[in-house]
């Protein structure tokens, strides 16, 4: 994948032979293919590279429909990731020695660690689409999703830690250029989009190979548009509208104001996610890489190994656009935890979008949401993930615990642009849930986690509730 700084050598890229890790013997031996292949496709100026076509941007409304694309596509890798470590086991007392907890953890930390960057690369997209005049979307398909939404490939799934969760997590943080397959059982779906002309006024889909082709085609835009608008005209949005480091405690999220901040901000995406070109070994792609070789060396030395929990990604109740074998929890107790679950990821989700879409919020005001939004995360969601995944599944799931599903009830819009009536509602909302867990703490097949949260919440609903609008 390439970065701000090398946008000049956007034809060139490496190549690597298709399902290398699958025929490689040895998982350290594979490590050194990887970089002895890319060594010499460069000697090789990059012959026998797969080749990206340019993604077209003639105007501010594509540019918009790809970085919603680059916002979705962030929104739901980080879910998978979240998933993986929620499946990790915690206790030598869940079958593991001391030696494979400490491995288990340090996995726990490493995806852990990427997925927070996902954060970060889906914030950083926000502030790209508010940089321009869109307000930021946090809504997004259910899960499993395939194709349709996405280039052909481009596939979702929500994997327990393990052999197939990580090579699908290697598939999709492979670098520009890199030809690999994904995950086994995991095929590519949809349709490929027809070209799109320079003329056309219509935003839509174009197909791109990797994600740092996307966001090479985004940087692009960019950069064209800039010169055909003008600066001042393309950054429409004023910079109140941006998540910023101090608002968030976030040393690395960017503001965008102009084209620099905007290239700046998509470098930092590109090297975090694959790394620049050449340099993928300490970026997620590398890092990934080396968690799969400590895996299967670990399932070698002991193939009765299993680092995750039984879980099956199983949701309370069906959507329209459900696969037909879509599993469906039927333990009560479980379920309702898991609405406990889902509902906080939607106050999250909820408080980010009053963020990005505030109107006369003071600076104190706009605090408070952001300090709501990492709460919520850090306090109420992760606790009652990592409990969900000992929670039984139900009858028809025998041996399998839940995991968390992420479960969206509605295509999520935003609310009125009157001030107290989306504080209240967030109020009002948060209040509901902190009540729910009340009523579920201490019943029979309810995890010790809920209580706490149900006081966490409370602490939110009073951050928020002094700052209502008088």
């Amino acid at each position: 994948m390439t970065s701000g700084r090398s946008h000049q050598r956007a034809g060139q890229g490496w190549a690597i032979q298709t399902a290398l890790f699958e025929r490689a013997a040895q998982p350290h031996a594979r490590c050194a293919q990887v970089h002895r292949y890319n060594r010499q496709d460069r000697r090789r100026g990059g012959a026998g590279m797969m080749r990206e076509p340019r993604l077209v941007v003639e105007h501010r409304e594509e540019l918009i429909y790809l970085l919603v694309e680059a916002a979705v596509l962030e929104h739901m890798v980080m879910l998978q990731y979240l998933y993986a470590t929620f499946s990790l086991k915690q206790r030598v007392d869940e079958g593991l020695t001391p030696e494979q907890l400490a491995g288990v953890e340090r996995w726990r930390k490493v995806v852990d660690g990427i997925a927070v960057q996902e954060m970060l690369h889906l914030a950083l997209a926000s502030n790209l689409l508010a940089a321009v005049g869109m307000a930021p979307t946090f809504t997004r398909p259910s899960f499993p999703q395939g194709s349709r939404y996405f280039p052909p490939g481009v596939e979702f799934r929500l994997l327990p830690f393990g052999e197939a969760a990580l090579r699908h997590s290697l598939f999709l943080e492979r670098p520009e250029g890199m030809e690999l397959s994904d995950a086994a059982g995991i095929e590519p779906s949809g349709t490929a989009a027809l070209p799109i002309g320079e003329d056309e006024i219509i935003p839509r889909r174009e197909d791109f190979a990797t994600v740092g082709h996307l966001y090479r085609g985004i940087a692009e835009g960019f950069r064209h548009l800039t010169g055909k608008l003008g600066e001042e005209r393309l950054f429409v949005g004023p910079p109140r509208a941006q998540a910023t480091p101090a608002l968030f405690r976030w040393p690395e999220l960017l503001p965008v104001t102009d084209l620099a901040s905007a290239l700046a901000a998509i470098d930092e995406i590109v090297e975090q996610g694959e790394g620049a070109r050449g340099h993928w070994e300490q970026a997620h792609y590398g890092r990934f890489l080396r968690v799969l070789n400590e895996f299967l060396e670990a399932k070698r030395q002991d193939p009765a190994f299993e680092p995750a929990r039984p879980v099956v990604a199983a949701v309370v109740r069906l959507t329209d656009d459900a696969p037909p074998d879509q599993p469906v929890l039927d333990d009560p107790s479980t379920s309702a935890v898991m609405d406990v679950f889902n509902v906080a990821y939607e106050m999250v989700l909820q408080t980010l979008v009053r963020f990005f879409t505030h109107t006369d919020e003071s600076d104190e005001q706009l605090d408070a949401l952001a300090t709501a939004a990492v709460r919520l995360m850090a306090t109420v969601l992760r606790p009652l993930g990592n409990a969900i995944t000992e929670l039984p599944a139900g009858p028809s799931h025998p041996g399998r615990t839940a995991g968390p599903s992420f479960e969206m009830f509605y295509q999520m819009g935003n609310f009125i642009p009157d001030h107290w009536a989306a504080w209240t509602m967030l109020v009002e909302r948060l209040g509901m849930l902190a009540e729910r867990c009340r009523q579920l703490d201490g019943r029979p097949g309810v995890p010790a986690a809920v209580g706490p949260a149900g006081a966490r919440l409370g602490s939110i609903v009073d951050l928020l509730g002094k700052q209502l609008p008088a």
